[in-house]
């Protein structure tokens, strides 16, 4: 085998030193992420791919913005997980799925398990509330258990190094509970049917951060959900309602935002018992939900020119949201400068969007305690550039 020069080996060495220096200059080697859509950077994409069926973001224009193509992400751009992880010197995190073999072994920097549609309650709960999600059955229990098959791939044989590399990771576990939410909804349920579940689908958080606790999770950070009242879907299907059921702020659904308030409210009730047994574990709660209604309330503050509420990419109507015709929809048209809207397709945000949301989040007040404050965020590298996640 013939030897390099000398002048190839100093550049290899340097380059070896430049990528060493590159993931040390974040506070966590690797990041773990669970959710939904919110967050899902292409398991919907390599399942429908795998099951032959077809999601939205699996085409153009999803994708069109920062990656040029559809990556599975339901957004025109990066989401909230890209950009942390860009703000931690890491690479963007791989999904687990991918179509070529099924599921990834891989795990250098993270893995991410969450799957668009997933919810908090599993398949057969919402079966037995007479609730079927024809997204997916990648339920929080699903994704739980995808992550433990992981684990000998992540860690070896040890369980002391497994231990010691989810402790030095940064886990996300979520945001999910919105499409709980969702599903009830769409299915007819009552606002006080739909509350009354609340208490369950935090529970079934909690028992989720428990169990990744006892496996050696050091550092979690749990999303409360989003304001579920200024979605254009929901507003869609609410017009006709009377005008004192909207904000006269932001023109949002109040009774709406007040399901989402009352989940956030229990979770982080119980986040604070979470910390009492585990004192020395790092819970971090991130606030989405106000993290994303300064945008509603001072959308021109950030440069939201467009109506905060009406969509970029849709089929048309007062929030140019048409279930019948959804972005990505041959009769669905996209706007020209998603950067000036807040609301992509109905549903998820433009990535201006998310980027505004997770600097309220992570460099920003909008977590508790705050993340600034235990671990210091690059604003300049860009890893995501070169990355094909």
């Amino acid at each position: 085998m013939a030897l390099c020069s000398n002048f190839r080996c100093v550049a290899g060495y340097l380059v070896v030193l430049w990528s060493v220096s590159l993931y040390a200059n974040g506070c966590y080697t690797s990041i773990i992420n669970f959710g939904d859509s919110l967050s899902d950077t292409g398991n919907i994409k390599h399942l429908g791919i795998i099951t032959n069926q077809s999601f939205p973001s699996m085409f153009l224009p999803y994708g069109q913005t920062f990656f040029h193509k559809p990556t599975g992400r339901f957004s025109d751009g990066r989401l909230i997980i890209d950009f942390l992880a860009e703000s931690l010197g890491l690479p963007l995190i791989p999904p687990y799925m991918r179509e070529d073999s099924g599921y990834v072994a891989e795990f250098e920097h993270g893995m991410n398990y969450a799957v668009a549609g997933a919810t908090t309650l599993s398949s057969q709960l919402l079966a037995d509330e007479g609730i079927h999600n024809l997204v997916t059955n990648a339920s929080f229990e699903v994704q739980l258990k995808w992550f433990k098959e992981s684990l000998p791939s992540i860690c070896g044989v040890a369980s002391a190094d497994c231990r010691n590399k989810i402790g030095h990771s940064l886990i996300l576990v979520g945001e999910i509970g919105g499409n709980d939410y969702y599903c009830l909804m769409h299915n007819g349920k009552s606002i006080n049917e739909i509350k009354s579940l609340v208490p369950l689908v935090v529970k079934t958080i909690v028992s989720t951060i428990n169990e990744l606790i006892g496996i050696g999770a050091q550092t979690l950070v749990v999303p409360g959900v989003l304001p579920l009242g200024c979605s254009a879907d929901h507003l869609t299907i609410a017009q006709g309602s009377k005008n004192e059921e909207y904000d006269p702020t932001t023109s949002c659904l109040i009774w709406l935002n007040q399901l989402a308030e009352y989940h956030n409210q229990l979770l982080q009730k119980e986040l604070n018992h979470i910390r009492e047994l585990h004192s020395n574990v790092n819970i971090i709660y991130a606030d989405y939900y106000n993290a994303t209604m300064q945008i509603y309330r001072f959308p021109y503050k950030y440069g939201f020119i467009n109506e905060s509420l009406k969509t970029c990419c849709g089929g048309g109507g007062p929030f140019n949201y048409n279930s019948t015709a959804p972005c990505g929809d041959e009769y669905a048209t996209v706007c020209d400068e998603p950067y000036t809207y807040v609301n992509w397709d109905g549903v998820h945000f433009t990535e201006a969007a998310y980027k505004v949301i997770f600097e309220g989040l992570f460099q920003g007040p909008y977590t508790t305690p705050t993340f600034k404050s235990s671990c210091p965020l690059s604003s300049v590298v860009k890893v995501g550039k070169s990355s094909s996640y």
